[in-house]
C-alpha cells in the first residue's frame, strides 16, 4: 500500500458490524472518503444511518470491522504506539450532548488543564491555567475569568458546548469530528457557534468532519466544502456543497432537500415535495437486497434496483452518486 496520503484523514472501504443478541448488524458498509487539511466535509442523513459510528471510527474511538482508517496515508490501526498517540491527539471529537460529555464533578479549569498537563504541552499548572484562559477567549467565553471556576451545571447549553470545543483544542488538533455539535442548542445560538467553528478553521487551518441530520446546517457551514449523504450505512451521494444543494442527483438527497422549509412561508407551502414510494425506513436487521433505498425510491426499476448494490460512480460537477438509474442516465 502506498504511504502517500490522499488526504489528511481517509476512510477506505469501511465496514462496521455489531452483535446484538444472536444477530449481527452491519451499521456501515463500504464507506470511503478523504478529507484534506483545512477542508469541511458534512456527513448528512437520517437518524440511525451510521453517521455517529462513522465519526467515532474516524476519531479512533472504534476500530472498523473491515477497511482502513488512514491518517496522513498510514493505517492507524497498524501504527506504532507513538504514531497512534500522535494521531489520537491530532483528531479530536466534539460530542453532541455537552451535558453528558463534560464531567459534572470537575470545574472548567480542571476540564481544560487536564489534557494540557497529561500531554506535557505546558511546563506547570500556572502555564496550564493561562492556556485555559486563552482557550476560553478563543471560543468566545469572555471574560474568561468568569467561567474558569464554574461547574458544567452552572453554564448554559451553548456555553457548555463552547467548553467542549475548547477542550478539543487543548491538544492542538488538525482534524475535528463535530457530531451534531449544534443540534441540542437553541436556534438563536447555533449560528454564533457555527461562525466560531468557521473562524477556527480559518485561523488554525483545522479540518472538519461535521455530522448533522440537517441539510440546512450543512449548507450554511460547508458552502465552500463538500457534503456526503448517507443512507442505511452507505454513502449515496458526495460532492461539492453547491452542486449537492442546487442540483441533487440521488432521489434520497432530492427528498431531503424537498422537505426543507423555505424562508418565505408561501414558498414552503407551494414547494414541490418528492413523493416516496414508502415512508418506512427499513430495519438494519433486514436491509433490502440491491439498492437499500429501492423500497422507497420513486425511480425504482424492477430487476435492476432490487438485485444489484450500486457503487459510487462519478457524474458531472465533481459529484459521485450510488444510483443505477442516475449513473446509467449520465453515461448515456
Amino acid at each position: 500500500m502506498s504511504t502517500q496520503p490522499n488526504g489528511l484523514l481517509e476512510l477506505h472501504r469501511i465496514e462496521r458490524t455489531f452483535k446484538v443478541g444472536r444477530n449481527l448488524i452491519r451499521v456501515l458498509d463500504d464507506v470511503s472518503f478523504s478529507v484534506q487539511a483545512g477542508e469541511v466535509l458534512c456527513l448528512v442523513g437520517e437518524s440511525g444511518c451510521g453517521k455517529t459510528t462513522t465519526g467515532k471510527i474516524a476519531a479512533g474511538l472504534l476500530p472498523p470491522t473491515q477497511g482502513e482508517v488512514r491518517y496522513k496515508g498510514q493505517n492507524v490501526w497498524a501504527m506504532p504506539k507513538a504514531a497512534f498517540r500522535e494521531y489520537r491527539r491530532a483528531v479530536q471529537i466534539i460530542h453532541q450532548d455537552p451535558y453528558a460529555s463534560l464531567n459534572p464533578t470537575q470545574r472548567v479549569v480542571n476540564i481544560l488543564t487536564a489534557p494540557l498537563l497529561r500531554h506535557k504541552l505546558v511546563r506547570n499548572r500556572r502555564e496550564a491555567v493561562e492556556k485555559a484562559l486563552e482557550l476560553l477567549q478563543v471560543v468566545d467565553l469572555t471574560p474568561p475569568e468568569d467561567f474558569l471556576n464554574k461547574y458544567p451545571h452552572q453554564l448554559s447549553g451553548g456555553q457548555r458546548q463552547r467548553v467542549s470545543v475548547a477542550r478539543a483544542l487543548t491538544v492542538q488538533p488538525q482534524f475535528l469530528v463535530a457530531d451534531e455539535a449544534v443540534s441540542m442548542l437553541d436556534v438563536s445560538i447555533r449560528v454564533s457557534l457555527l461562525q466560531m467553528l468557521e473562524r477556527l478553521r480559518e485561523e488554525m487551518h483545522v479540518a472538519y468532519l461535521f455530522i448533522t441530520h440537517d441539510l440546512a446546517v450543512a449548507k450554511y457551514f460547508a458552502w465552500d466544502g463538500r457534503i456526503a449523504v448517507m443512507y442505511l450505512g452507505r454513502i449515496v451521494e458526495i460532492g461539492p456543497t453547491p452542486q449537492i444543494i442546487h442540483r441533487p442527483r440521488h432521489p434520497y438527497t432530492q427528498a431531503l432537500l424537498s422537505a426543507l422549509p423555505e424562508a418565505d412561508p408561501k414558498a414552503t407551502r407551494t414547494k414541490e415535495r418528492i413523493q416516496l414510494r414508502s415512508l418506512d425506513v427499513p430495519s438494519l436487521l433486514n436491509i433490502p437486497p440491491g439498492c437499500p433505498f429501492h423500497p422507497r425510491c420513486p425511480l425504482f426499476q424492477p430487476g435492476l434496483c432490487d438485485t444489484r448494490i450500486p457503487s459510487l460512480a462519478p457524474v458531472d460537477g465533481g459529484v459521485k452518486v450510488a444510483c443505477h438509474v442516475v449513473t446509467e442516465g449520465a453515461a448515456q
